[in-house]
């Protein structure tokens, strides 16, 4: 199966549009997360249309690695360039303490060259629209938006998205769509971390540690073992049990949509949403990728553009109205009520990518009523088959050597993959001989982290291309 190679020059001649006129959106948005600006970059080299990122303040994610002023207007500029925009997450939930502040941040990234604001408090909206009016608004999923009547007062607020609440199931996005402005966007997640509080707003991270959940600090209690103890008997714990160690009633799966992008954008999603700013720059890199090719696939097999990517037919980010259990489709000439659509088929190498990157079991989230999102039953971590061992520097054309700097251990006879953007990842057998150091002298094996090596290899790849290995005691098989 080919994929369109969504370029930068393709998606930079469409930038204008793209931040223009809604209604002449080309296709359905991949929205990455980024914890830094490195991220942020690598989202964008990896096919994502839009990133969210945090600053040093206001945002559900306190770290100290996310983005100061400095970061967002480098940030912007990269992501322009290639066609792509920049949302900043300002969507706490304020204490009367942090009004004047705020305001004063919201007039800092006024002039940034960042796209939209995400807030969640109704306070913020109206501010933000008065400092910073050359900013679009984009509602977060905090505000727990479930119907269109809340969408349309929020649209009147001079909202132009919302970020659905993620209990919503697929016939909840459908009637949402069919009822709001054409111009306003419907943002879905479709990938990442799901919070077992009604989005996102919980208490137990500030009950147990003081760290409080609406202020970016969570802690993550929900993931922790727990037992019962009985009041007159302290000290014998009874577990609940699933197992011998405990249970984890809270500890939710993850979501994967990736199979099922094409059922999300016919409802009307209008940007896919991966979850993750505290996540690595590899799993973004891997994610917006999956994301970005499944969109692309989807676009081919809709009709809407050819494997080059030229456009055959206009592509609306809405859907329109259409008698109840018929097939929402997109586009001034795509009307069909008869039958439903066929299903996006996608390459066996992507849908396995999400297995890819740390998880936890996968879910569909709440979008298909009849196989809900349940919790983890067995343990609180993450499954991590995949390691990172290297990252590329450069590709020497003349002698056929790829530099690289090492992460983990790479051995000959090793097979190893390298994922470079819009593309199937590079699937390579390390050789029995030719491994060299910086230096030039063979080596045995790449065994010595954050130094530079060189191997052969047979075609040009990108700069900081990753390059990752199975682990050895990795035994998940993508589903």
């Amino acid at each position: 199966m080919e994929y369109v190679d969504r370029s930068h020059s393709q998606r930079a001649a469409s930038a204008d549009i793209d931040r223009g006129e809604h209604s002449l959106r080309r296709g359905p948005e991949v929205l990455a997360p980024a914890g830094d600006l490195r991220g942020l970059e690598a989202a964008v080299d990896f096919g994502a249309d839009a990133v969210y990122c945090g600053g040093k303040a206001f945002g559900m994610r306190s770290a100290p690695r996310n983005l100061s002023l400095q970061d967002f207007e480098e940030g912007a500029r990269y992501a322009h360039r290639h066609g792509a925009r920049v949302y900043v997450t300002c969507n706490i939930l304020p204490h009367n303490d942090e009004v004047e502040d705020l305001r004063t941040y919201i007039g800092s990234l006024r002039d940034t060259g960042v796209d939209a604001l995400i807030v969640t408090d109704i306070g913020v909206l109206m501010q933000a629209r008065r400092i910073a009016p050359n900013l679009e608004i984009h509602v977060s999923t905090q505000a727990g938006v479930t119907n269109y009547l809340a969408a349309n007062a929020l649209y009147e607020l001079g909202a132009r998205r919302v970020v659905l609440a993620r209990e919503l199931d697929l016939q909840a996005v459908r009637d949402i769509r069919a009822n709001i402005p054409q111009d306003m966007d419907i943002e879905c997640f479709v990938h990442g971390s799901m919070c077992m509080a009604f989005s996102g707003r919980c208490l137990i991270s500030n009950y147990l540690t003081g760290r409080d959940a609406n202020h970016g600090e969570c802690a993550q209690p929900c993931r922790w073992r727990y037992s019962v103890v009985e009041q007159k008997r302290p000290g014998q714990y009874f577990p609940v049990e699933q197992n011998g160690e405990g249970t984890f009633l809270f500890n939710s799966q993850d979501m994967n949509m990736l199979a099922h992008v094409d059922d999300l954008i016919d409802a009307g999603a209008s940007s896919l949403k991966i979850e993750g700013r505290a996540k690595s720059a590899y799993y973004t890199s891997a994610m917006a990728n999956a994301y970005s090719c499944a969109v692309n696939e989807y676009m081919v097999q809709r009709g809407f553009r050819d494997r080059s990517g030229r456009t055959l037919r206009a592509f609306t980010d809405h859907v329109r109205r259409t008698p109840h259990g018929s097939a929402p489709l997109l586009g001034a000439d795509t009307i069909r009520t008869d039958m439903p659509a066929s299903h996006v088929r996608l390459a066996d190498w992507l849908l396995e990518e999400p297995y890819k990157v740390a998880h936890r079991d996968y879910s569909t989230g709440f979008y298909y009523p009849e196989r809900r999102v349940g919790e983890n039953h067995d343990r609180g971590g993450y499954f991590r088959d995949w390691l990172i061992v290297g990252e590329t520097q450069r590709y020497d054309p003349v002698t056929h050597r790829l530099w690289l700097v090492g992460r983990n251990k790479i051995e000959p006879g090793q097979q190893v993959e390298l994922l470079a953007p819009h593309r199937p990842p590079i699937v390579y057998t390390v050789p029995e001989t030719g491994l060299e150091n910086a230096d030039g002298t063979a080596v045995k094996a790449i065994n010595n982290p954050a130094h530079v090596f060189s191997m052969p290899f047979h075609e040009s790849v990108p700069a900081n291309t990753v390059i990752r290995a199975r682990a050895k005691h990795a035994t998940l098989k993508a589903k």
